[in-house]
């Protein structure tokens, strides 16, 4: 029995994180209506953001799973930071917007009503958000989709807000001080200009050609030096991420006399092994002869 297709399973996540998006947000907004807490207020707002970006997220991974044409010879693999970028834009946009009602609300605090209730109701779609923020996390590393990951990281920063907005509204009703109400939604909206602030950022990475991490880039030279058998050195190694896709370049100096046949082999010795621990990688190989070493770089073993 074969296995489920990889991007139509990124698909399914996503389309599965818009129906969770739309369930938590009407628990939260009902939340909302049930207190009339401008910190759920706040909370709910946030979780139209997750709504209309759980919609990015699929129509961005659907554009990436696009193959390569005349226009995009490289694929369209960066098409999810795109997402990731709008969402972060989004998030910050929210956290505008709660420290506006913020504002008021320290104007003219007020206790809440049925604080039981709306606790209970947000505390079950945090729950909801919780479980799924851990499965939107580990497939999006796993499957090396940057929306996926952007989602579930937001999710989680949503959870860890939400509880926080809990603790602090029981608080609040048991102690009678309504300021704590308009107080924590600006803590709220402080949070949540971080995140957008971290998703941008990262975002921005991948669609300035960042180069894979220091720990992966060890991994890429050292397998490099294992499997290049008969050259000599490897030199000008360049690496860069654009979603799922690794880019890897460098130039490989073999014997002058080698022949093109047996410099070939070694070329794709090193790509199988490349693939083997990198995954969806597009891999460029320079040959050049001896006289062409650099003396630095990459030694073969």
């Amino acid at each position: 029995m074969s296995s489920p297709d990889p991007m139509s399973r990124l698909q399914a996540l996503a389309t599965i994180s818009i129906a969770v998006a739309a369930f938590v947000l009407a628990l939260k907004y009902a939340a909302y209506h049930a207190t009339g807490s401008i910190a759920l207020y706040s909370d709910a707002l946030e979780s139209i953001i997750n709504l209309v970006t759980a919609c990015a997220a699929l129509y961005a991974i659907r554009v990436s799973q696009r193959p390569a044409d005349s226009d995009h010879p490289y694929g369209h693999h960066k098409a999810e930071y795109f997402s990731a970028v709008a969402e972060g834009a989004l998030i910050i946009v929210a956290a505008v917007t709660i420290l506006r009602e913020s504002y008021y609300g320290l104007l003219n605090p007020v206790l809440l009503d049925a604080p039981l209730e709306g606790l209970a109701l947000n505390g079950f779609a945090s729950a909801v958000n919780a479980a799924w923020s851990v499965v939107l996390t580990r497939e999006g590393r796993r499957r090396r989709s940057p929306a996926l990951a952007a989602d579930g990281r937001h999710l989680m920063t949503d959870v860890v807000t939400s509880v926080s907005v809990i603790v602090g509204l029981a608080l609040a009703f048991a102690t009678g001080w309504a300021i704590l109400d308009p107080l924590l939604a600006a803590l709220v909206a402080v949070n949540i200009v971080w995140s957008g602030w971290q998703l941008v950022r990262e975002s921005v990475g991948g669609l300035m050609d960042e180069a894979v991490p220091s720990d992966a880039l060890d991994r890429i030279r050292g397998l490099i030096a294992q499997f290049a058998d008969g050259a000599l050195e490897a030199h000008d190694l360049r690496t860069r991420n654009a979603g799922r896709r690794t880019f890897i370049d460098f130039h490989l100096v073999v014997p002058g006399t080698m022949s093109v046949s047996t410099a070939h082999g070694i070329c794709d010795s090193i790509e199988r092994a490349l693939r083997a621990e990198v995954g969806d990688a597009l891999i460029t190989i320079h040959v050049e002869p001896e006289e062409k070493a650099k003396h630095q770089g990459i030694v073969v073993l």
